[in-house]
């Protein structure tokens, strides 16, 4: 439908909504007490959901502050309209549209800068945290630590303060070491992104930039940091995809007004979280989160199984000519290789997590949803970072017991057959993956190249693994899927 002539989405048509589409908790009431970076769509439906609905449950002011890295135009539309934003659940049997209030403002990190720098050291705030996407980590392949010569890193380190900053990790260590400077309360930075120990990653990296600043009380910074911030790991789960326009239109119908930065999700949402917070925090339990001594069966258990398939079906339903999760889902083969990856990677997890039978059951019917349009191009992006994290570490501890991997040798020729051309690949390592390709050599010997890239040097001088990965190319050239 045309939103031609609706009221805009602010605080003063709130009152107009039935009492289920207007937010759990009064925005009015709400003050910033958690400073977020990453002002995406899934932020939005995950934790500013937690946030707001922990707020009206237990009657604390639990508000964020939401900061852009770049994304000027969220910014815009958000604060044109009092930082409200519609979610729409994409259920099986009809949507569900209902207003969030959780942000109560929201920032650009460069063009912001002293306000997102005087969050950071602002006494009431206590929680940072950070969807990023693995990319914004800045993380060497090889060591893991922060990529120091990344040419945003290294500009990064020669400012050091100030509006020049352009990467999160840079602006969160500036940030961090003036509130270690003024002796500010403890503070909790949590990373929500896919990583295997999100935690450890994080904190790592922002040590590492503090460690290479020419700080000269980098040192005193680093041993308050370690008394003083907290970085828990945790696990998130809920599928969101891009906004489109039948998403605008549906909640525009539903709600009756004109909201220019909804966001839509599936029913399913799962919070798991490291209790080790340094201070006070959003009782998020009281909305479902799970606070737990050790996240990594939970975090394994959901990057292996859940977006390991995930990006198994991109490169597959890409090269099969399919567009979705549900159009590949659809196919012949769709429930077949969800449930032969989940079982070949299942020995993988430690114990302690969830069933993996159960968890892959409840997979095939996440990604069967009919009304979930998820694009196979936005999962399969920045495929050089996410495989590295949801495939490859399996895959050794496979191959090095002797196990065979069928299943995870078709994902990445999958892969590989998608990485030939750079003007057509949305990643960060698009021009060195296709340079893989040239001069044309054995298909074998391309694999090889391709898994140097991702610092995978003992898998690119696996020759059988190299091999079996190459036999799958042709089948996959011509669209087929052979599980």
């Amino acid at each position: 439908m045309s939103t031609a002539g609706l009221p805009k989405l602010d605080r003063t048509v709130l009152s107009r909504l039935a009492p289920e589409q207007r937010p759990a908790a009064d925005p009015a009431e709400l003050r910033t007490r958690v400073l977020h970076f990453g002002l995406g769509a899934f932020h939005r439906a995950h934790q500013a959901v937690y946030t707001e609905n922990a707020s009206a449950r237990s009657g604390e002011p639990w508000g964020i502050t939401a900061v852009a890295p770049r994304a000027m135009e969220t910014v815009r539309a958000l604060r044109a309209q009092d930082c409200l934003y519609s979610l729409t659940e994409r259920r099986p049997g009809g949507s569900v549209s209902r207003v969030v209030g959780a942000v109560t403002d929201a920032l650009a990190m460069g063009p912001d800068a002293t306000a997102v720098d005087a969050l950071l050291s602002d006494p009431e705030v206590t929680v940072v945290t950070l969807t990023v996407t693995e990319k914004g980590y800045h993380r060497s392949p090889l060591t893991g630590g922060l990529d120091t010569a990344a040419p945003p890193v290294a500009a990064d380190l020669a400012a050091s303060t100030g509006g020049s900053l352009t990467t999160v990790i840079g602006r969160l260590a500036a940030g961090l070491a003036a509130r270690m400077r003024m002796g500010a309360p403890p503070v909790s930075v949590v990373s929500c992104d896919n990583m295997a120990g999100n935690g450890a990653a994080l904190g790592r990296v922002v040590r590492d930039f503090v460690r290479a600043s020419g700080w000269p009380d980098r040192a005193e910074i680093l041993d308050r940091m370690a008394e003083a911030v907290a970085f828990p790991a945790t696990v998130v789960d809920r599928i969101v995809p891009a906004t489109s326009s039948a998403d605008k239109a549906a909640a525009a119908a539903v709600l009756g007004v004109h909201d220019a930065a909804p966001v839509a999700g599936e029913p399913y949402r799962q919070w798991v979280l490291e209790d080790s917070f340094a201070t006070a925090r959003p009782p998020w339990e009281l909305d479902g989160a799970l606070f737990v001594p050790d996240v990594a069966p939970y975090q394994l258990t959901k990057l292996r199984l859940l977006n390991g398939s995930h990006s198994a079906l991109a490169y597959l339903g890409t090269a099969a000519g399919h567009t979705t999760i549900a159009d590949s889902m659809a196919a012949g083969w769709g429930e077949r290789l969800v449930r032969a990856l989940c079982a070949e990677v299942a020995p993988t997890l430690p114990a302690g997590g969830p069933d993996p039978g159960a968890y892959a059951d409840d997979l095939v019917v996440r990604f069967r949803n009919p009304a979930m349009h998820h694009l196979l191009r936005q999962i399969g992006s920045d495929g050089s970072l996410k495989i590295t994290e949801r495939w490859l570490p399996a895959l050794r501890t496979l191959r090095s017991r002797g196990t065979s991997t069928p299943v995870l040798e078709l994902a990445l020729a999958a892969w590989v057959h998608g990485t030939r051309r750079a003007d057509t690949l949305s990643d960060p390592a698009a021009d060195a993956l296709a340079a893989c390709w040239r001069p044309v050599t054995r298909p074998a010997q391309t694999v090889r190249a391709l898994l140097r890239v991702l610092g995978a040097r003992d898998l690119a001088d696996d020759d059988a693994l190299t091999t079996a990965v190459a036999n799958r190319l042709p089948a996959l050239r011509a669209g087929r899927v052979e599980i």
